[in-house]
């Protein structure tokens, strides 16, 4: 059958569609221009570039297509709910980057904690600020997970070798199963807000996440807190983090995604007390692999009347 990939992807998970005998191209198309070919397709593969709006979708459903996959987690440049009506499964690779993500946040709290980001730029002006950058040190402090998930609680395994203590708020993961990853659950955001010294964020973007950090629950942090956000632009408040942040009602945040990204003229970006990275979370060649041949096996199993492992619009299938 005939797949199109429309964004990078691993040269292994191109060469595992192939080997299933299906017939691949690679073409960066632009919106219109994809428009205009998916029906000639019975697999589009995206990562997060390509839009899969609902022209697209309907589109590709008046030719053959069978099966969108995103070689990723997040599917919010996908519209699920459309394929899902038109009878086209949305998958994608919910492990892919798990490890990944995980390890980059842990890499905030430590460069924040430490403040490696300023000794690195004061050592490369000549400067020995040795005596202005004390840090503090992660063992016997609390990290709290706003998410519980496969990153979350990985997040939280890594961390515990620190010595840290685990929290985490998510009403969709119960307290005894939050337990057996040796997570404590808190059922109320503002008590895990307040009891943490580290806040991480391992969530989607939906409009019931959206602010889910807002001005009230940063004035609930700590004045000696961080906020870590690696998960979702649009789930923290900028302009209250920004506010926060400036006056020193908080320590410091890492952030590796924004509401619009690029943030261009993005207030957050002339702070010293945040390290900002451009979502750089799932970019790692292992995470970008392992996304990749994880989708490409869904996209197979779909194609050859398999039911998939992680298919995301389930419940609007007909």
């Amino acid at each position: 059958m005939k797949i199109l990939i429309t964004d990078k992807m691993a040269e292994e998970a191109i060469q595992l569609l192939k080997d299933a005998g299906h017939d691949v191209k690679f073409d960066e198309m632009d919106h219109d221009t994809l428009l205009k070919e998916i029906e000639k397709y019975d697999a589009l593969m995206v990562r997060g570039r390509t839009k899969v709006v609902k022209e697209i979708v309907n589109a590709g459903s008046k030719g053959s297509l069978k099966v969108i996959g995103r070689a990723g987690i997040g599917v919010d440049n996908v519209d699920i709910e459309t394929a899902g009506k038109l009878g086209i499964p949305v998958v994608n690779a919910p492990t892919g980057s798990t490890i990944s993500v995980a390890e980059l946040t842990i890499t905030h709290m430590l460069s924040l904690s430490r403040n490696i980001a300023k000794a690195d730029n004061t050592m490369k002006k000549g400067e020995w600020a040795k005596k202005q950058l004390r840090g503090s040190e992660l063992y016997g402090k609390t990290l709290g997970l706003i998410g519980t998930g496969n990153i979350g609680k990985l997040t939280g395994k890594i961390a515990k070798c620190f010595g840290m203590k685990i929290i985490g708020f998510d009403p969709f993961i119960s307290k005894e199963d939050m337990m057996k990853d040796g997570i404590e659950k808190r059922e109320d955001l503002g008590n895990l807000i307040s009891s943490s010294d580290f806040i991480s964020l391992h969530l989607p973007h939906t409009p019931k996440t959206h602010y889910i950090v807002n001005k009230d629950m940063i004035s609930k942090m700590k004045p000696s807190a961080y906020i870590i956000n690696c998960s979702r632009g649009g789930t923290v408040d900028e302009e209250a983090l920004f506010n926060a942040l400036k006056n020193g009602k908080i320590a410091g945040a890492g952030i590796d995604v924004f509401e619009k990204e690029p943030p261009q003229n993005n207030p957050l970006l002339t702070l010293e007390n945040v390290i900002l990275t451009p979502h750089l979370g799932a970019n790692t060649n292992e995470g970008q692999i392992r996304a990749g041949t994880i989708c490409a096996e869904q996209i197979i199993k779909v194609l050859e009347g398999k039911e998939p492992d992680y298919c995301v619009n389930k419940k609007y299938l007909q």
